[in-house]
């Protein structure tokens, strides 16, 4: 297949063609000329309205359900999502039954996406059986193709198991995630403790549930050292704990939810089911402190935290209701509302290297790793607009900018 892209505007701040409006031809999965006004012969010429090129999009979590939650999302829709959405690359969660912890799964989940636009990398499961007892077999999984170790929403309750891992995965580097958690402290918890929580009268998870675990996790990481990643930071106090360690140069990243970042618990004076989520949208002070940890370079990337969750987990009471939201489809509209153009892809692109894999490049000879989008564009983001199977969306009503056409990944895309 050859693909001849027409004049695109290239974002590529770490390329030589950066902010040039060019022609981009690829053949055979790999882009062959970058130029003025290319004359070959194309199987396909695509020519969209203001259009924009980068390097393809990372998600470092991602859920879908299948195997075992089919009626969630199935792993065909959720890469077509994916890709329609603008990632040529995601990390999935364990979030299936059975679980992703021996290497059998891995191996199934990667032939998955071999025939996909979307490359699928899994997270292997931290503990068998997600029950936090005893360790998976980290070499042997990552052998076959898990990027990451991790519990996804269930925290590593005994500190040693989590110091053995840390001082396993030095060996091969192994990436250890721990979702900050303290159970002991959240309880029963819904939302965020605050003035909200108790004008609502809903019991509150209070943010000393996260930092008390984020501040064991990095002292055992100064102890053991190694690396940890610690997803979905919603807290000020929680970046400030991070950017101090990094400072002292333990090797911790970390990441925060769409949610987080574009929303607050103001959102759930209407008990709408929708913004339940984990961690939970806390105050306008930490979704500030969380804008500033991207912008300084202390939050190492955004992931969209997408969970399809079946309709009947959300239609219930807001206190019995399940935690989760889709953002694949929202995720460019919404963070081209908060941050400017350049940072927007910035955050997109980055993260790839924490999970040992290689960030593409814009330039002859490179693999076709490309997103399509046009960055302009004002609009309300609507159900109809959910490509997911299940419709469970924090993000129904909010204001948008930009539009995505699609990906290109080697021999295989999707262009709307």
């Amino acid at each position: 297949m050859k693909i001849l892209l027409k004049n695109a505007t290239i974002l590529d701040t770490k390329g030589a063609f950066h902010l040039q409006k060019l022609d981009v031809f690829i053949a055979d999965g790999v882009i062959q000329q970058v130029g003025k006004e290319l004359s070959v012969d194309a199987d396909q010429v695509v020519i969209k309205d203001n259009l924009h090129l980068s390097i393809g999009w990372f998600d470092s979590s991602v859920c879908f359900g299948e195997p075992g939650y089919e009626e969630r999302e199935t792993i065909e829709n959720g890469l077509k999502t994916a890709s329609l959405s603008g990632f040529t690359e995601i990390a999935i969660q364990p979030e299936t039954y059975p679980v992703v912890d021996n290497q059998a799964a891995v191996v199934q989940l990667k032939n998955y996406a071999s025939v996909y636009p979307t490359q699928l990398y899994p997270v292997a499961t931290f503990s068998k059986g997600k029950l936090g007892k005893n360790l998976t077999e980290f070499y042997d999984l990552q052998q076959k193709g898990a990027v990451a170790f991790g519990d996804f929403l269930n925290p590593i309750e005994n500190p040693e198991l989590l110091k053995i891992a840390l001082l396993y995965t030095q060996r091969f580097e192994g990436l250890v995630q721990s979702f900050p958690r303290d159970q002991r402290i959240a309880h029963s918890g819904v939302v965020h403790e605050g003035e909200i929580s108790t004008q609502l009268g809903l019991s509150g998870i209070p943010s000393l549930s996260e930092t008390l675990h984020i501040r064991r996790d990095l002292h055992l990481l100064a102890y053991t050292g190694g690396k940890i990643h610690l997803p979905f930071i919603s807290s000020a106090e929680g970046v400030e704990m991070i950017r101090k360690a990094k400072q002292q140069g333990l090797q911790v990243s970390c990441s925060v939810a769409l949610a987080n970042l574009g929303l607050n618990d103001l959102t759930l004076e209407g008990f709408n089911t929708a913004y339940k989520l984990m961690p939970p949208l806390r105050s306008k002070e930490d979704q500030s402190a969380l804008k500033e940890g991207l912008l300084d370079g202390t939050i190492d990337m955004i992931t969209s935290h997408h969970q399809p969750l079946n309709v009947e987990l959300k239609q219930v009471e807001f206190e019995n209701a399940a935690n989760g939201t889709v953002g694949l489809e929202s995720m460019f509209g919404i963070l081209n509302t908060l941050f400017p153009l350049e940072k927007v892809i910035q955050f997109l692109t980055q993260g790839r290297s924490i999970y040992g894999l290689t960030t593409p490049k814009i330039e002859k000879g490179s693999k076709a790793n490309l997103t399509l989008f046009n960055p302009q564009g004002n609009s309300i983001f609507k159900e109809e607009d959910i490509l997911s199977q299940s419709k469970n969306c924090a993000f129904i009503g909010q204001k948008t900018e930009g539009k995505v056409y699609g990906t290109i990944l080697g021999n295989k895309y999707t262009i709307i």
